[in-house]
């Protein structure tokens, strides 16, 4: 069963900035994006994620990390989808990175994007603390 949007943003987004540390760094950098992938015209129906045709999605994805692009990423537990949290220049930027993604050229993912401000929780718990 996949999450809905909200869940999603409620559970998901909460997991990957359970250190303030990293909400403090990020907030020096690029704007950051997160997109998330869903299955797409072309997927496989009846197929899991490890049977889709990913392969050089996974290579695109890696090389990504090692150019510095993407920060995170990953799939859903359920094999419904995924998705990376990436920086990029503006929204022309960030959109072409993830339309030059194998697995959406080829409509085996569908995709949607979104600017992501970071709250930096630690700083705003030791404000209350204090």
């Amino acid at each position: 069963m996949g999450y809905t949007r909200g869940e999603f943003m409620q559970m998901g987004l909460a997991g990957l900035l359970a250190s303030g540390e990293v909400a403090a760094q990020e907030q020096t950098r690029q704007p950051s994006y997160l997109c998330v992938y869903r299955p797409g015209p072309r997927w496989l129906p009846g197929k899991p994620l490890a049977e889709q045709p990913l392969r050089e999605h996974g290579r695109y994805m890696l090389d990504l990390y090692k150019r510095g692009v993407m920060r995170m990423a990953g799939r859903f537990a359920d094999g419904s989808g995924g998705a990376m949290l990436f920086g990029a220049d503006d929204d022309a930027s960030a959109q072409a990175i993830v339309a030059a993604d194998p697995a959406v050229v080829a409509e085996t993912f569908t995709y949607e994007l979104r600017q992501w401000a970071f709250v930096d929780w630690a700083s705003l718990a030791k404000r209350a603390a204090g």
